[in-house]
């Protein structure tokens, strides 16, 4: 089932209440193969691999691209749980980490670091928009809230990041945003 654009727009004032500064991790997903998803508890970041058990890497060398800008996404939460309708679907949009926080460009803009359990990683200048299977996935509609309007503005495609230190984080892990040239 996909959600029309009017029932969308209805969970606007819930989606733009996600907290700013401290947020926390609501699902962790890797993608061991094309169009497969497994979830874990915990994860790993590694500077070079990204989320590790994630084929980020493999599929970034295959396409001849050696950018690390688009090596970990995230996608608040708050506007999945709208658009899938029940939290089994989440991990279709494709994004490895889920969580509760305001990814608006406002409030993170390329450069801004998160503190994510003991990993530090950083919001690339790349933007993450929806494709044909996220679409095919969620409606057209869906794909038009996401890369228009407020949508666009406030990032609910989610947003490319990298490690800029690796660590380990868990279900429940907080987000942090840093202050600039913070560690």
């Amino acid at each position: 089932m996909h959600r029309s654009l009017s029932d969308l727009t209805e969970a606007l004032e819930y989606i733009l209440g996600a907290p700013e500064s401290r947020g926390h991790v609501e699902m962790i997903a890797v993608r061991p193969e094309e169009d497969q998803r497994e979830l874990l508890p915990t994860g790993k970041l590694d500077p070079d691999l990204g989320l590790v058990g994630d084929t980020w890497k493999a599929r970034s060398a295959a396409h001849g691209e050696n950018d690390r800008s688009n090596q970990l996404t995230l996608m608040n939460s708050r506007v999945i749980e709208h658009l899938a309708g029940t939290r089994d679907r989440w991990a279709l949009a494709g994004d490895q980490i889920y969580v509760d926080m305001n990814l608006s460009i406002e409030n993170l803009p390329p450069g801004t670091r998160l503190r994510l359990g003991d990993a530090i990683i950083e919001v690339s200048d790349q933007p993450h928009t929806g494709c044909n299977k996220f679409a095919s996935r969620f409606g057209a509609e869906a794909l038009r809230f996401v890369n228009t309007g407020i949508g666009r503005e406030s990032r609910f495609r989610g947003i490319n990041t990298f490690v800029v230190q690796g660590g380990e984080f868990s279900l429940g892990s907080p987000v942090v945003k840093l202050p600039d040239g913070a560690e």
